[in-house]
């Protein structure tokens, strides 16, 4: 959930001066971006990918802090629970050998990763949801110790007025659950990919994430069950909006995929932010205005499925970047970069094509797509451009996988490359096995034994074979 803060006790005089700062920072960046100051140059691109740790019955292991001091490497981090942990990305080039020199260091992270849970009898896991966390699980006594994270639950349940989170999906099967803590949001564990562009192609990128979570949720579905419920086959997608709901409107979701698609400028998106959402880290910090530390923070509490960020890099130049959020972790690191390598490829090649895209692929069209692929994965039938319906799974083997092939070697990827990082993908379609199909499937041969399909779980990802192969 993002930086730390340096205090979680908040007076209303500073709610009042944060809102005076958010206000004077938002129309800085207004300034930068007609200045078109906020320029990439080259395509570059990173990711966020969150994990679990888990003991031998496949359970939740809050031990984050041994297990971190333990792989001793900066960017491996904390997360929201005691039993999550996040790994990052230095940011690269988009360009021949950029995916397959992704793949090299996320996977040495993960072996460290995975070595450094094995000192401490644990395992480290990728996964949407783990299919053995139970609600006891996700309670406040497992949340890491960072003033963040409690703030964020005070503030969240200030704006409910103490009411309890009410987790209502209709899937498979139906859970209805009550939670009174912001915990549940540490049963959704994702990949996130970020990507730079230039402040004036920044509207049209923003757009063209979400054209494209429709193709990425359902392609990387890994979240069938939750609390022995069998739900959605992306279900981190209806928990996770439910999770840190605060009422209001569909104007101010705090985790959304959105109302409309940005008209002229990104800048929408951070007036909206101004306008809409009520600041709940007025985290007053002692920095120069430039830095748009208030407009940041205050970002990082609205969780758009697709987000825009603003950034600096080693110089100091600011950067915008859109942060692609609806993929699910795991199943194996190979699987990961080929989940970016759809996203990337989908994305590249339509922020070449011609104007009018937006009019293509209406927002109700690419929203509705969106929660459908979540729900029912390769199977959902889907809206694409020109009115184009069809099942996601023909659609990917039809076109779009195609598509992709076409976006990467745009940005210099061979093609050989290219074909190498879609083929789990392409396996999946063929196969019709995505991680979320693999546990369904492992469930209905085995019977409702949660911790030993955890168990059969962690033996396949170590092998670090794609998912389409698993038996």
């Amino acid at each position: 959930m993002g930086q730390e803060i340096t205090d979680d006790s908040f007076s209303g005089e500073a709610f009042v001066e944060f809102r005076h700062r958010l206000d004077r920072e938002t129309a800085l960046l207004g300034q930068w971006l007609q200045e078109q100051r906020l320029e990439a140059g080259k395509r570059r691109f990173g990711f966020e990918v969150e994990g679990w740790l888990v003991d031998g019955d496949g359970l939740p292991a809050p031990r984050n802090q041994d297990f971190l001091t333990a792989v001793d490497d900066p960017l491996v981090v904390p997360e929201l629970a005691r039993f999550n942990f996040e790994i990052n990305s230095a940011p690269a080039l988009l360009g021949a050998g950029a995916l397959s020199d992704m793949h090299d260091v996320l996977l040495a992270r993960w072996r460290a990763c995975e070595s450094a849970a094995g000192e401490l009898g644990l395992h480290a896991l990728l996964i949407g949801i783990l299919p053995t966390v139970r609600s006891t699980d996700l309670a406040l006594q497992a949340m890491s110790p960072m003033k963040r994270y409690q703030a964020i639950n005070d503030q969240v349940f200030r704006l409910r007025n103490g009411a309890p989170i009410v987790v209502d999906i209709d899937g498979v099967e139906h859970l209805r659950h009550l939670h009174r803590d912001v915990m549940l949001e540490a049963g959704t564990t994702s990949l996130q990919v970020h990507v730079e562009v230039d402040a004036d192609e920044a509207a049209r990128a923003f757009n063209v994430c979400k054209m494209v979570s429709p193709v990425t949720v359902g392609a990387a579905a890994n979240s069938p069950f939750l609390f022995g419920r069998r739900l959605w086959q992306e279900t981190r997608i209806p928990l996770f909006e439910q999770a840190v709901a605060v009422g209001g409107s569909d104007y101010s979701k705090r985790v959304t995929f959105g109302v409309r698609y940005a008209q002229k400028t990104i800048l929408e998106c951070f007036e909206a932010n101004r306008l809409r959402y009520p600041v709940i880290l007025p985290d007053l910090m002692d920095v120069a205005e430039d830095q748009l530390a208030h407009l940041r923070l205050h970002n990082g509490t609205i969780w758009r499925w697709n987000r825009p960020l603003i950034g600096f890099d080693d110089n100091g130049r600011p950067h915008v970047r859109i942060e692609h959020r609806v993929i699910a972790a795991g199943p194996t690191p190979r699987d990961a970069i080929a989940n970016m390598a759809l996203f990337l490829g989908l994305f590249e090649s339509l922020m070449r094509d011609a104007d009018g895209l937006e009019a293509r692929l209406p927002f109700a069209a690419a929203r509705d797509s969106f929660y459908a692929a979540a729900r029912y994965g390769l199977d959902a039938e889907i809206t694409w451009l020109d009115g184009r319906r069809q099942c996601l799974r023909q659609l990917l083997a039809d076109h779009l996988l195609d598509l992709a092939q076409h976006g990467l070697m745009a940005t210099g990827i061979n093609a050989d490359e290219a074909s190498h990082w879609l083929a789990p993908i392409r396996g999946r379609v063929e196969r019709g096995q995505t991680g979320a199909d693999w546990q369904a499937a492992w469930i209905e041969r085995h019977g409702r034994d949660f911790t030993a399909l955890v168990n059969a779980y962690v033996d396949r990802q170590a092998d670090n074979e794609p998912v389409y192969r698993w038996g």
